[in-house]
């Protein structure tokens, strides 16, 4: 168990990914986690470290890890919301990153939106960011899940959303953050980008909507 995962374009890439989203302030803190798929016979993954500025990451703060979330190479503590991570990779064969953010837009509408059982987005052109949409008129679902720190449970919960949600980008935990997931590392950082941007304009549609309403 010694040095960072050998696979240093995948975790510059996620490194770049994670300070970029540490500026916009998805990430602020130690928050957050970012991970990519290295192989699936034997497992692989690489993920960020626990309790890392996410602003200052590098190719040192990845560890590689196994299917039971052993440590094989790096230094440093697997993060507890790692089986998510695992969960999502399960379900989904074609991803290759998964990536965790934690925005002040996004927490808000989790809640404002829970008893909807997603935040439904639509209209927008940016939408055609997201994998597979080709058109504004798309209604785009972020199904919403609430939070523990039962991590099994939660890790169920969330494979059985993805799979009974075929085409969607991500799920939320209410309150908590955003997982979103690509077939590159780049599609998964894009999703983010699209979502997080998405998320702003319909929370700060709703706070005019309600100023006008007054």
């Amino acid at each position: 168990m010694t040095g960072p995962p050998q696979h240093s374009v995948t975790t510059q890439e996620l490194a770049e990914a994670g300070r970029e989203f540490y500026r916009r302030g998805w990430v602020l803190g130690t928050s957050g986690n970012f991970s990519a798929l290295l192989a699936r016979d034997p497992f692989r993954i690489c993920i960020t470290a626990s309790g890392i500025e996410k602003g200052r990451l590098d190719e040192t703060s990845f560890l590689e890890l196994d299917e039971n979330a052993d440590v094989v190479r790096g230094e440093g503590k697997p993060s507890a919301e790692t089986a998510l991570h695992q969960s999502i990779y399960r379900v989904l064969p074609e991803i290759q990153s998964v990536m965790h953010t934690h925005s002040v837009w996004g927490t808000i509408l989790s809640d404002l939106f829970f008893d909807s059982g997603a935040i439904e987005i639509e209209g927008y052109e940016m939408l055609k960011g997201l994998s597979d949409v080709s058109t504004h008129e798309h209604k785009e679902l972020v199904p919403i899940i609430e939070n523990s720190q039962d991590y099994g449970l939660l890790s169920d919960k969330i494979e059985d959303v993805v799979r009974n949600n075929d085409g969607i980008h991500s799920v939320y935990l209410r309150r908590h953050g955003l997982y979103t997931w690509g077939e590159t590392v780049a599609d998964a950082r894009r999703h983010i980008e699209i979502l997080e941007f998405l998320f702003e304009v319909v929370g700060r549609s709703l706070r005019v909507s309600a100023t006008e309403c007054r």
